[in-house]
This record gives structure tokens, C-alpha cells and sequence, in this order.
């Protein structure tokens, strides 16, 4: 072989002077851009994003979970495969929401509008945290044509829910968020060793690992402040950030909601209404007869409670008990597409990314959060392929078909 032939098969890339450049180049699934996200953001701000409750053994169980799945191919002719469903009665082009997280500017000066900004362009759902740090009306009037849902939170304050529920119709969301898996705030200890409590008492080696990091500090200290203007009227001008709502981030909490306030709500808001936190298929099974159009089967990403069941553990039970009377979404852990291929087959309508998506936005801003849903979307088709189904329609229909559960012992 000559010097001619080797050119032929090697290409030689020019040097990345851009940090981002080369994270968008070199990084390949999901679990990369997690790896990407820690080496750009301090420790503590790393652990406050991908850090879980107590032991973290619900964290780690989201993802154990899907390796108790297998996929079974049949052969046959596929053609393209299409991706495009609906969710709540809208066409997407993936069965993949972006979920609410809160405080997304520490992970990115661009926070939110960046997460907005990516999803619009990918035709997928994205939910606005309460907490988030970007205003309901920022977001609209800057991604008109986004997809927007507003995480939000129950109240018996008729007079409070009122306006908020008119704030959220005259920015144009056509869905309403609403966790129930909050009545305490779960014991991340990683969050405790770092002080980010409420309010925050930051520790010595949190402060050095601030240092540590200068791209990520100098970018948040010339970027505005944070707040959380989605908490007060939209003219509120006051700073956000206080000891009180410092603990009213990390550490409040409500346990006197019920299922009336949910009656209340649905009797108040026309549009769409997602119950999110539940993997109990009584509860889904409540949801549905009370009319709420979708249940989003979450763990909270394992922050929450530990040893807690997984939303693959109870998806084909719940959608044996409510039929086809209320949409299933899936979150908590999915870092595949063939993870969405899975939940799909099991009985989900969509699947839901959190963590996945901050990775990303961490690791190289919009065009991050970006390349993690293409990552997720060309996974998606491939599986699709090799599974041997053409749509989305297809592969929940023969759902049994494709997936085997691997038993404990199995040879």
C-alpha cells in the first residue's frame, strides 16, 4: 500500500479551536454529553442536575429497568421508517416531549429560550417549568411556533389559579403540567454536601469547585441574574432570588392537595391537562374517569423518593386498566431511542427527557440540546429498522411482538 492509497482511506480533521464545535463533533449518544455537561459545569451544579435521593437506587433502577427488556426482530420489508405521531392531538415529529426542569440558567446562560429554541425546530412538545428562570411570555413570544406546555402547580387559592391559569392562555399553552409527586422534597444528599440547601450554604470545596470551572462562572456572571418570574405577576419587577424563595426552590413543599383541586382545575382550564408523578395505575385509572387527558408515568428522575418503582415497571398494567382512555407518557431514564422503541411497545404513547436534554444544553448550548434529540431520533429510526416496523402506529399495534422480558435465571 502506498502513501496514495492511505490518503484514500484517512482523513485527517483540522484542529477544533471552538469547545463547542468539538463536543457537537465528537460526542455520540447521551451518555457522552453527560460526561461533556461535567466537565463544563462545577461539581456542585453537575450533582444538583443529574444527583438523586438518598442511596439513588430509584436513579439507578430508571435505567436498570430497560435491560430486563429485550427486543425481538421479525423480518419483513420496512419502509422509512416514519417517526411522526401525535401527542394530546397534535402531530410530532418524534413521540418525545422535552420535560420541565427548573433553574435551567445554571446550567447555561441561555437557559430556557435554548431548550425552546431546540424543540421548536425539532417539532416536539417542550414543558415550562414553574421554577424555570425565563418568563411563559419570553418563551412564547420568542418561539411562537413552538409546542408549549406550563408545568404548574395546584392550588386552593381559586382566586391565585384563576389568574395564573390566564396568564398561562393568554401566552398561548395548550397544555397544563401538574406534578403530584412533590408533597415532601426528597433527601438528595449530594445536593446537602454541596450546600445547595434552602437557603444555600455553600462549602468550601462547592466554592473551589466553582473556580475550578471559569468557563462556566464568567459566562453566569455576565449573563442577568437569576429569577423566577413564572412565581409572580407577569409586571413584577422585584428581585427573585430571596432566602424565601430559595426555599421555596429547594425546600417547600404541600401535602394538603388532592383530587378535588384536580377537579377544580380540569372544571377551570379547557385546554389539555397532563398529571405528572404517578406510577400508580389506581391513580392513572382516577385521572382518566375524572377526564384529564394524559398521565406522565414519572419517578421525578429518581430525586424523589428512593426504592421507588420505575414507570416501565408498571406501564403494561396501567395500560391494560385504562385502555385507550387517556394517553401514557414515559420519562425517567430514557437515554435511547431504543429505550423509546421499548416504552412504545409496552404501552406508552410518548416518552419524556429531562436530564438527557440539560446534558446537552451543559455541554454546548441550544445546538446541544439539539443534537441530543437528533441523537435520539436517529437511534429511534434505526431500531425501528433493524425491530422491523415503519411507524409508530405499527410498532404499538404489535407491541407484544417486539419486546420479551428477560426473567432472572433466564440461560
Amino acid at each position: 500500500m502506498n502513501l496514495t492509497d492511505i490518503r484514500q482511506l484517512v482523513h485527517f480533521r483540522a484542529p477544533m479551536v471552538s469547545r463547542q464545535r468539538r463536543v457537537l463533533a465528537n460526542t455520540y449518544n447521551v451518555a457522552e454529553y453527560r460526561a461533556a455537561a461535567r466537565r463544563a459545569l462545577p461539581r456542585g451544579i453537575f450533582d444538583f442536575m443529574d444527583g438523586g435521593a438518598e442511596d439513588e437506587v430509584t436513579l439507578r433502577r430508571n435505567r436498570a429497568v430497560f435491560d430486563s427488556w429485550a427486543l425481538m426482530p421479525s423480518w419483513g420489508p420496512v419502509t422509512g421508517p416514519d417517526t411522526t405521531t401525535t401527542i394530546l392531538g397534535r402531530t410530532t415529529a418524534l413521540p418525545l416531549t422535552l420535560t420541565p426542569t427548573g433553574a435551567t440558567r445554571l446550567f447555561h446562560p441561555e437557559g430556557e429560550l435554548a431548550v425552546a429554541r431546540a424543540a421548536a425546530a425539532a417539532r416536539v412538545p417542550y414543558g415550562l417549568a414553574g421554577l424555570s428562570t425565563v418568563s411563559m411570555e419570553a418563551v412564547a413570544d420568542q418561539y411562537p411556533d413552538c409546542d408549549r406546555w406550563f408545568n404548574l402547580g395546584l392550588s386552593s387559592d381559586r382566586g391565585y389559579l384563576a389568574a395564573k391559569l390566564e396568564r398561562c392562555a393568554a401566552a398561548g399553552y395548550r397544555a397544563l403540567l401538574v406534578n403530584v409527586d412533590i408533597r415532601a422534597l426528597g433527601a438528595r444528599e449530594r445536593d446537602q454536601r454541596n450546600g445547595f440547601t434552602a437557603p444555600p450554604a455553600l462549602t468550601l470545596s462547592s466554592l473551589l469547585g466553582l473556580a475550578a470551572r471559569p468557563g462556566w462562572w464568567v459566562s453566569f456572571l455576565r449573563a442577568e441574574g437569576i429569577r423566577f418570574p413564572n412565581l409572580e405577576p407577569s409586571h413584577s419587577d422585584d428581585p427573585m432570588l430571596t432566602p424565601s424563595m430559595w426555599q421555596q426552590i429547594l425546600g417547600h413543599s404541600d401535602s394538603s392537595k388532592g383530587w378535588g383541586d384536580l377537579e377544580a382545575l380540569r372544571a377551570a382550564w379547557p385546554g389539555k391537562i397532563i398529571l405528572k408523578g404517578c406510577v400508580n395505575p389506581g391513580d392513572i385509572v382516577r385521572a382518566a374517569s375524572i377526564g384529564l387527558d394524559a398521565v406522565q408515568l414519572s419517578n421525578h428522575g429518581g430525586r424523589q423518593l428512593d426504592h421507588m418503582l420505575s414507570p416501565l415497571d408498571v406501564l403494561q398494567e396501567s395500560r391494560q386498566q385504562v385502555g385507550d382512555g387517556i394517553e401514557l407518557i414515559v420519562d425517567s431514564g430514557i437515554r435511547r431511542g431504543s429505550d423509546i422503541v421499548t416504552a412504545l411497545a409496552l404501552g406508552a404513547d410518548a416518552c419524556s427527557i429531562g436530564r438527557a436534554y440539560l446534558y446537552g444544553l451543559a455541554a454546548a448550548g441550544s445546538p446541544g440540546v439539539s443534537r441530543v434529540i437528533e441523537i435520539l431520533a436517529e437511534e429511534l429510526r434505526r431500531t425501528m429498522t433493524l425491530v422491523g416496523v415503519s411507524s409508530i402506529a405499527e410498532l404499538k399495534e404489535r407491541g407484544s411482538e417486539v419486546v420479551r422480558e428477560i426473567k432472572r435465571g433466564y440461560p
